[in-house]
């Protein structure tokens, strides 16, 4: 198996990464997410597929892993609807109540979607594990262009596999 078939920054584009989500709720946020996946923009059924599976993994246990992040994805990989994984960052300005641990709002989210388990599981561990430096969330916060949102993450998980 590839290691960089693994490499978040293969998942991510500068077209899904959205600095500006005007969400008011947890399933306004999930929804808003999912209209940023450029592989399912035009198929509505695959789009309403993937919100409510979104949603049926936030009523078993919320997504938000603290620190105003979270990490909304299906609870089983999702096979059919991508060919590669897709990452799509979005950002709120005031955060929003995500049931996170900590029970602060969410302000980083990062909405992933694999064609297998394997690939779910990989790329959900590496993303857990690079948003626990708080400089990365802090960065994230500040960007002020999809670019250097690339650019962030690029570098953290450079620095996470040396």
């Amino acid at each position: 198996m590839d290691y960089s078939d693994f490499l978040l920054s293969n998942s991510l584009t500068p077209s899904s990464v959205q600095l500006h989500l005007k969400s008011k709720s947890r399933a306004e946020v999930l929804r808003e997410l999912v209209s940023f996946i450029p592989e399912i923009a035009s198929r509505p059924d695959a789009q309403q597929t993937l919100v409510r599976a979104l949603e049926e993994r936030e009523q078993l246990h919320s997504t938000g892993i603290g620190d105003g992040v979270a990490l909304p994805h299906a609870r089983n990989a999702l096979v059919g609807l991508v060919e590669k994984p897709v990452i799509v960052f979005g950002r709120h300005p005031q955060g929003i109540a995500f049931g996170a641990i900590d029970n602060k709002p969410s302000q980083l989210f990062f909405l992933l979607i694999a064609p297998n388990v394997t690939q779910h599981l990989a790329i959900l561990a590496r993303l857990s594990r690079m948003l626990r430096e708080p400089k990365l969330r802090q960065n994230l916060l500040a960007a002020e262009t999809p670019e250097k949102v690339l650019a962030l993450i690029r570098d953290a998980e450079e620095k996470m596999m040396k």
